[in-house]
């Protein structure tokens, strides 16, 4: 397999560490969604990653797609989100809030920093959004292990990849000390050997 994209994406980071966490090897391809964009295009007309390429050339485009797709290669003991009912909808929900923030983080960022006259109004309702959806996680978040217990799950990963993601692209709107429970998870989950190898520093696009 082959997984494109660069590990400063958190869509890229949350399909990155189940593969790995799976003991499932792939080709990572880090490609820019802005200086390599002529090499996603084939694969993903949208330009957009992760791009996950199967053996045998499928293109599996999205995150939640390659979690899916990923999920059913093991077993349901070892798989990080239950196969069905109550606690795999409650997983589900946790990951859309975090994808949400991510969603409003990138949009954020380019509006602020890509638009010659950032609009006002667009501004402040995805800083609402943000900061909406954080306090709602911050409210649900354990006050210790991980989200659903003491086994990592995907929505562990999703809402660190997410904080990892918003907080360095944008230091002066978004802090964790603010959310002390969530800044908890973060640190626990950021402080493990394989959220630090599959990561890097936020690059800016150009």
């Amino acid at each position: 397999m082959i997984l494109i994209g660069q590990y400063d994406s958190p869509f890229v980071r949350r399909a990155a560490i189940p593969l790995a966490l799976y003991g499932l090897h792939y080709d990572h391809r880090p490609w820019s969604v802005f200086s390599d964009a002529d090499n996603i295009r084939p694969l993903n007309p949208l330009t957009r990653v992760p791009v996950l390429v199967l053996e045998d050339g499928e293109v599996l485009i999205e995150s939640s797609a390659i979690l899916d797709h990923i999920d059913q290669l093991v077993s349901p003991e070892t798989a990080l989100i239950a196969r069905r009912g109550a606690a795999r909808r409650a997983c589900l929900r946790v990951m859309a809030l975090a994808s949400g923030i991510s969603d409003k983080a990138v949009g954020l960022f380019y509006i602020r920093v890509l638009h010659e006259a950032p609009s006002p109004v667009l501004i402040q309702r995805s800083q609402a959004q943000i900061a909406d959806a954080m306090a709602m996680l911050e409210a649900e978040a354990p006050q210790s292990g991980y989200w659903f217990g003491d086994r990592l799950s995907h929505a562990d990963i999703a809402v660190t990849a997410s904080l990892t993601h918003a907080v360095a692209a944008h230091p002066d709107l978004i802090r964790l000390a603010s959310h002390p429970r969530l800044a908890a998870l973060h640190g626990r989950c950021e402080g493990l050997e394989v959220f630090a190898r599959l990561s890097q520093p936020f690059i800016p696009p150009a």
